[in-house]
C-alpha cells in the first residue's frame, strides 16, 4: 500500500552535553511549575492562549484521528455558568461521595468545593475527547484509537506550553462533567476531560508545601 511521505524536518544533531544541557535546563523550568489556585484577574492575550493550543495540537495521536477539541472560555458569563455547575457536583463530591480515603488524600492540598478560580482567572481552556468524528459529507462514523492516551498527551504539551508563556495553570476535574459538553455546545461524541485553567498567579499566591518524587522512584534504566 503506498502513502504520502515528507522528509524529516531539519533538526541541529546535538552533542551529548548539549543534549543533557537542554533536557537539564527543561527540567529545572518546569521545576517550577505549580498547580495554582489563586489567580490574578490580569488579562491575558488570545494570542498565547492560541498558541499553546497549537502546540497541544502537535501531539502523537492514534492513526493520527488528533481526537481532542480545546474550547477556550474569556467570557464572564460562561465562566460564571462553569463555576456554578462546578461547585455544585464538587458540594457532593466532599460532602462524601468522594470516600473518607480520598477526601482524607486531599486534606493536604487544602481543597474545598470552592472554585472562585473558575470566574477569576481569565481563560478556562476545556479539554475534550472526540470519542467519533462524523463525516460531514457523508455522514459515516470515523472510529478513533487510543484516545485517552491521545488526549493525555496533548494535555500535557497544553499545560507545557502555557508553563513556558509564564502562566500559571490549573487542572479541574469536577465529576461528574456532562454539564460542560451542554454549557460549550458540543457534540455527543466528545465528552470533557478536564478544565486547564490559565492566567497569572495571585502576586500573593500560595501553594502546599508538597515534593515530587526523586528519579530513583519514578524510573528504572536497563542498561
Amino acid at each position: 500500500m503506498k502513502f504520502k511521505t515528507i522528509a524529516l524536518p531539519h533538526r541541529n544533531k546535538l552533542s551529548a552535553d548539549e543534549a543533557t544541557a537542554n533536557a537539564r535546563s527543561f527540567f529545572l523550568e518546569m521545576t517550577n511549575r505549580r498547580t495554582v489556585r489563586d489567580f490574578s484577574p490580569e488579562p491575558v492575550p488570545a494570542s498565547v492562549i492560541k498558541w499553546a493550543i497549537r502546540t497541544a495540537g502537535t501531539a502523537p495521536s492514534g492513526a493520527n484521528k488528533q481526537p481532542w477539541t480545546f474550547v477556550a472560555v474569556s467570557n464572564p458569563q460562561v465562566k460564571a455558568k462553569i463555576r456554578e455547575a462546578a461547585e455544585k457536583e464538587e458540594k457532593i463530591f466532599y460532602a462524601g461521595k468522594a470516600g473518607k480515603q480520598w477526601l482524607k488524600d486531599l486534606a493536604h492540598l487544602g481543597t474545598d468545593e470552592h472554585k472562585p478560580f473558575l470566574e477569576t482567572a481569565p481563560w478556562l481552556i476545556v479539554v475534550f475527547q472526540q470519542n467519533y468524528s462524523i463525516d460531514e459529507a457523508s455522514g459515516e462514523r470515523s472510529k478513533h484509537y487510543y484516545i485517552q492516551e491521545s488526549v493525555g498527551l496533548a494535555s500535557g504539551l497544553l499545560i507545557a506550553a502555557l508553563h513556558k508563556a509564564g502562566l500559571a495553570t490549573l487542572t479541574h476535574t469536577p465529576s461528574p462533567m456532562g454539564f460542560l459538553r451542554d454549557l460549550l455546545g458540543r457534540p455527543k461524541s466528545e465528552r470533557a476531560v478536564m478544565i486547564v485553567v490559565a492566567g497569572f498567579a495571585a502576586d500573593d499566591a500560595r501553594v502546599p508545601d508538597i515534593e515530587r518524587k526523586p528519579l530513583d522512584e519514578i524510573a528504572k534504566f536497563i542498561e
